[in-house]
C-alpha cells in the first residue's frame, strides 16, 4: 500500500497555515516559488495517525487530559522494536517539543555563564537556545574528510573540555545538516571525553528513523558509559509529520537528572500532553511501521536520484554523502558567489533552501535543501536550481 504511487501523490498543504508553504507565499510574495526548506515533509501521514484523530474529534469536548504510562510505553515499545533501544517508561519525561527538551536539559544541567559545547555547523536552533538561557556557545567544527563526509574533531573537544571551557555538549544524532549516522565507536569516543572532564550530554536524536542502509542508528542511551550524564531527546514529530501537534519525550536513565528536569519544567510551567497530540503519537509509534518502512525506501531513492541529477548537472556543487535525515547539505563553495549572491539567485530561479548560514559559520558557501517531498517536487526545484547553479 505505501509504495512509489503513495508518495509520489503528495499532499496539499498551501492554505493550512503551513510554514513550509504559507509561510514562504508571505514571506516572498511568489506562489510559484518551490519550498524545499523547512524540515518537514509534503506527503500525507500515517492513515492509523488520521484515524486516531479522527476518533478523538469523535469526542465532542476535549477537557483535561490524562497522559501517563501507556504513552511512555508505545515510546519504549517503538524504540526496542526499531532500534533496540530498551527503554523503561519511568525514564521518560514528556514535553511539547524537542526544542523545549533542549531547553529545559541545558537548565538542568548547566549553570548561567557555564559553555556548552556544540559541533558546528549544526541546527540553528542549539545557539538560540543556548543563549536564551544565558550560556555560553563554545563551537568544535566539524572536520570534513576528502570524500566530503564529516567527522568530529576528537582533539579539539577534548582540548576544550580540557581547559573547562565548556560544562556540557550537545550534539546532533543524526547529525543536522551534514546528515551523519553517528558511529558507537564515535559515540562511545564522546561519551569517554564526557565522563573525562565531567561534562554533561545532551543528544537530539530527533532524526533517528531516517538512517540509510548499511548505517544504522545507535542511540547514546546504549553507551554505558553515558549512563549516568545523558539526556536523549525525541520526538514522533519529524518520523510522522506530525510537528504541528506539539509532542516529544525526553528520556533519561539517572533519576537524579530526571528530578533537575521535571523541576524546571514545573518552574516554566512546561506541560505536554493535549489529547490529539497523544493519540497521534500512540498511534504513530504502535500502527505505523510499514508506512515509516515506504517512506524510508522512498526518501533513498529520492537521495539517489537527486545526488544523481546534481552531479550530472551542477558539478561544481559538491554533494555531502547523505547517511541520514531527508536533509541534503550542498556545497556551493566551488561557485564563487557570496552567501546572500548564492541565496538570491535560488530565490530568483523560485527555489527556497535553507541557507547555510543559519547553521553557523561553518555553513558559509553551503545550502540545505529538504527532499521529502515527491519525486516531481524534488525533479522541478534540481531543474530550476541548475539554471543559476551549473
Amino acid at each position: 500500500m505505501f509504495d512509489r504511487a503513495y508518495f509520489d501523490a503528495g499532499v496539499a498543504r498551501v492554505g493550512t497555515d503551513c510554514e513550509k508553504w504559507d509561510g514562504m507565499i508571505a514571506a516572498h510574495g511568489d506562489a510559484d516559488m518551490i519550498p524545499m526548506w523547512v524540515a518537514d515533509m509534503d506527503f500525507r501521514s500515517a492513515p492509523a495517525i488520521e484515524q486516531a484523530l479522527a476518533g478523538v474529534l469523535a469526542w465532542g469536548t476535549w477537557g483535561y487530559t490524562m497522559s501517563g504510562e501507556r504513552d511512555a510505553q508505545a515510546l519504549c515499545d517503538f524504540w526496542a522494536r526499531r532500534h533496540g533501544v530498551h527503554i523503561a517508561p519511568q525514564e521518560v519525561l514528556m514535553s511539547p517539543c524537542v526544542i523545549t527538551g533542549m531547553r529545559v536539559a541545558l537548565r538542568a544541567l548547566t549553570r548561567e555563564g557555564d559553555g556548552v559545547l556544540i559541533h558546528t555547523p549544526v541546527y540553528g536552533p542549539f545557539f538560540e537556545s543556548i543563549r536564551l538561557n544565558g550560556r555560553r556557545i563554545v563551537e568544535s567544527p566539524l572536520v570534513r574528510g576528502e570524500d566530503g563526509r564529516f567527522s568530529m574533531n576528537m582533539a579539539d573537544m577534548e582540548a576544550k573540555l580540557a581547559a573547562g571551557e565548556a560544562a556540557a555538549v550537545m550534539m546532533c544524532s543524526p547529525h543536522n545538516p551534514v546528515g551523519r549516522c553517528w558511529t558507537q565507536e564515535e559515540l562511545e569516543a564522546v561519551a569517554g571525553l564526557c565522563a573525562r572532564y565531567g561534562a554533561k550530554l545532551i543528544c537530539d536524536e530527533i532524526h533517528a528513523d531516517f538512517v540509510y542502509a548499511p548505517r544504522r542508528h545507535t542511540s547514546i542511551l546504549q553507551v554505558a558509559q553515558a549512563r549516568d550524564f545523558a539526556v536523549m531527546l525525541c520526538a514522533a514529530s519529524k518520523t510522522f509529520n506530525v510537528a504541528g501537534l506539539q509532542q516529544s519525550s525526553i528520556v533519561c536513565r539517572s533519576a537524579q537528572i530526571r528530578e533537575a528536569m521535571h523541576a524546571q519544567m514545573l518552574a516554566g510551567g512546561v506541560r505536554s500532553g493535549n489529547a490529539f497530540a497523544l493519540a497521534a503519537t500512540r498511534a504513530a509509534y504502535t500502527a505505523c511501521d510499514d508506512w515509516l518502512d515506504g517512506l524510508t525506501a522512498y526518501l533513498a531513492d529520492n537521495r539517489d536520484f537527486a545526488t544523481a541529477y546534481i552531479q550530472a548537472n551542477m558539478p561544481r556543487v559538491r554533494v555531502t554523502p547523505l547517511e541520514a535525515t531527508y536533509l541534503m547539505w550542498l556545497d556551493c563553495s566551488a561557485l564563487g558567489m557570496a552567501q546572500e549572491e548564492l541565496m538570491r539567485r535560488l530565490a530568483g530561479a523560485h527555489v527556497l533552501v535553507n541557507d547555510g548560514t543559519i547553521f553557523g559559520e561553518q555553513g558559509r558557501g553551503f545550502v540545505r535543501l529538504n527532499i521529502g517531498c515527491p519525486r516531481a517536487q524534488v525533479k522541478a526545484a534540481l531543474e530550476r536550481m541548475k539554471t543559476v547553479l551549473a
